[in-house]
């Protein structure tokens, strides 16, 4: 398995246990890896009650570069809200509880549970 294909398998994985994540807390998976033209992709889309979840997921191996969580850049949370209403306008319309961003970051050790944090309304 060359390091791109070793790269995806993480990161299905790390949405695989974000999606599972997001159903325990009650919300509903509506739509993963959804593209949005050119400008991107939204991991997971998902509802919480009345609003509209944009959930960017992000996985890291154990002890490897920046915690999960660090990774939503203001550039990266304008192009979620971008694809966010993107995704809106495609499917009728913004939700009566407006639309949310989360971040989950999987972090996967070398040896023991991965760690799986959600964070709500990141940007």
């Amino acid at each position: 398995m060359n390091t791109q294909q070793a790269r995806s398998a993480l990161g299905k994985y790390g949405e695989d246990l974000a999606a599972r994540r997001l159903t325990e807390a009650g919300m509903t998976v509506l739509e993963r890896n959804w593209r949005g033209g050119r400008s991107g992709e939204i991991d997971i889309v998902a509802r919480d009650g009345s609003t509209l979840v944009v959930c960017e997921v992000k996985t890291r191996r154990g002890g490897a570069y920046q915690h999960p969580m660090a990774a939503v850049t203001p550039d990266k949370a304008s192009r979620l809200r971008d694809l966010a209403q993107r995704w809106i306008q495609t499917h009728g319309g913004a939700p009566p509880g407006g639309v949310r961003i989360d971040l989950v970051g999987v972090v996967v050790p070398d040896r023991g549970a991965p760690v799986v944090e959600h964070a709500r309304g990141v940007a």
